[in-house]
């Protein structure tokens, strides 16, 4: 006999399930503190293991250094070994512990490898963090039209940015599910919310990329898993820019500005804010507004 359900069985499910988030959550940060540190200090992201793309240089090296200060395991991964393993280095005496994962995003192969080698370190994952990215600057030493795009450059910047978040979340949120609880940043940019002649293809990846973070967060935020997309409000004095002109340098961010964001974002527990997408500096009036607490309370 199939039985019926009423709206409130299904509220009281739904309030079940978040229960048993919050339960596997606390779970989770209570096992790591018992099993004690190596070094001295918590931080506000002890206890999760959080794997970074394009940790090599710029806002990921900036962004890896602050999470594993703050306790974080972080499986550090771009394609360049001896980058990230300067970062690695510059932490070593850090509270959480780092392990280097070279990877190319848009290679299922490499990328299903960086979720297992850092399941086999670590033991889980309940942080993605979806930051390499690539715009037509990255390839060129101007900007181009659509017309003057080549097809190969726009699949490759597509790849990237859009397929590269896509196989990773793949890989990777699986194991945030079986977690009971952790956070997807889909790092993306201002050009994600508006339209900028010679940025095409990144302006359509983006775009797209804060779409597909809106679709997989309805589809999964009944798990205890955050989803939101955040970008830095601007220019950053990153190898991205190399190319612009001079007198465009005007007002370019540091590499840092997205880490405490970052860092609040991943510290969210299942209840946390989820299905947005702001600038770091409006994220952190955002969170402070929402009342959510750096250690994991929300």
């Amino acid at each position: 006999m199939t039985r019926g359900t009423s709206d409130g069985d299904r509220q009281n499910a739904d309030d079940r399930r978040g229960e048993d988030a919050d339960r596997r959550h606390d779970d989770r940060r209570d096992d790591r503190r018992d099993d004690g540190d190596r070094r001295d200090g918590d931080g506000r992201l002890h206890g999760e293991t959080v794997i970074l793309t394009g940790a090599s240089r710029g806002l990921g090296a900036s962004m890896a250094r602050q999470f594993v200060r703050e306790g974080a395991n972080v499986a550090l991964s771009a394609r360049g070994e001896p980058d990230l393993r300067a970062v690695a280095e510059s932490v070593a005496d850090a509270p959480g512990d780092t392990i280097v994962v070279p990877a190319d995003v848009t290679d299922e192969a490499t990328v299903a490898a960086l979720v297992e080698a850092t399941v086999d370190a670590f033991g889980e994952v309940t942080g993605l963090v979806n930051n390499a990215g690539i715009g037509t600057l990255s390839l060129h030493d101007e900007r181009r039209t659509v017309l003057e795009t080549e097809p190969a450059d726009w699949r490759r910047i597509l790849e990237v940015n859009l397929t590269g978040a896509f196989l990773c979340v793949s890989h990777a949120v699986p194991e945030l599910l079986d977690a009971g609880a952790g956070n997807v940043i889909n790092v993306s940019s201002g050009l994600g919310r508006r339209a900028a002649p010679g940025w095409g293809p990144y302006v359509a990846s983006k775009w797209g990329l804060e779409g597909f973070s809106r679709t997989l967060s309805d589809e999964i935020a009944d798990a205890g898993v955050n989803v939101n997309c955040l970008d830095p409000g601007g220019r950053v004095g990153t190898r991205f820019w190399d190319h612009l002109p001079e007198e465009e340098r005007d007002d370019v961010l540091e590499p840092d500005v997205m880490d405490e964001a970052a860092t609040r974002l991943l510290a969210q527990g299942p209840d946390g804010v989820t299905r947005e997408s702001h600038p770091a500096a409006e994220w952190e009036r955002r969170l402070d507004r929402d009342g959510s607490a750096s250690d994991g309370s929300a």
